[in-house]
């Protein structure tokens, strides 16, 4: 099997998930992702463009949350960018704990660990987080 990219560049406002989404879907059916898988990645993807644009960008309409989608015979790598100061995840708030299961928010890393075979985060030197997500097919 060829290898399949694609690379996409949204501007940082809320709308922007649904575009996403419905970009990666595209993707996704055109290298013959499976229904079942795809609900998963979907979720990823949708919470981490979230992030991207909500967290890191703060909505600022002048940076960018940016994804690129790598499919090979080994799985499909997603890595999406933003242009903000950067976060440890480790940082974050367990959503499963008590005190926090009837929060509204903080469980997007949640389900991108639960819906991906590898999450990792990178501060990118020049500014921006990159999550990197990875789903062996």
């Amino acid at each position: 099997m060829t290898q399949e990219t694609t690379e996409l560049r949204f501007a940082s406002r809320i709308e922007a998930v649904a575009e996403a989404a419905a970009a990666v879907s595209e993707f996704l059916n055109r290298v013959g992702i499976s229904e079942d898988v795809a609900f998963g990645i979907d979720m990823a993807v949708r919470e981490a463009v979230t992030n991207a644009v909500l967290h890191g960008n703060k909505l600022d309409s002048a940076k960018f949350a940016e994804i690129d989608l790598k499919k090979s015979a080994q799985g499909l790598e997603i890595n999406v960018r933003d242009q903000g100061k950067g976060f440890n995840p480790n940082e974050v708030a367990d959503p499963t704990k008590d005190e926090n299961i009837l929060k509204t928010s903080g469980r997007g890393i949640f389900f991108m660990r639960n819906f991906m075979d590898e999450v990792d985060w990178t501060v990118n030197p020049g500014g921006g987080t990159t999550v990197r997500m990875v789903k062996k097919l």
